[in-house]
């Protein structure tokens, strides 16, 4: 999977951030076409007064179960990304209860010559992936 990042402000029990990275990794294998065990997760949690996060005047109500992804991914289709964000938001809301409001997501995209998942070997360029 691409090296999703999640940011959350503390309080969620571990069950409940399992499942928002279960849904987010079977979200993304599916509109990504991930191959098996291309899962990369990192959960960071935050004091509330460490993230202010606003809407950029569209007028959303954030709450404290804002959680923001931020996606490292070689480059992805237009249309699979449109249809990550609004089935991500989608799942999230109903298996979870998080309002669409408090989830953001940003992709950055890089190329197969920035990876290097072990044994300082870059395995897209050297032909074992």
């Amino acid at each position: 999977m691409p090296l999703m990042r999640v940011d959350m402000i503390k309080g969620r029990s571990k069950e409940e951030i399992r499942q928002i990275l279960d849904i987010a990794y079977q979200v993304a294998s599916e509109e990504f076409h991930l191959l098996p065990r291309d899962r990369y997760q990192i959960v960071t949690q935050h004091d509330p007064s460490e993230m202010i996060i606003e809407d950029v005047g569209l007028g959303f109500n954030r709450t404290d179960r804002f959680i923001m992804f931020s996606i490292t991914s070689s480059p992805r289709q237009l249309e699979d990304k449109k249809r990550f964000y609004a089935r991500l938001v989608k799942e999230l809301h109903e298996k979870t209860g998080i309002s669409p409001e408090d989830v953001m997501i940003n992709i950055t995209c890089n190329t197969k010559e920035d990876w290097s998942f072990g044994m300082g070997e870059a395995q897209f360029l050297n032909g074992k992936l």
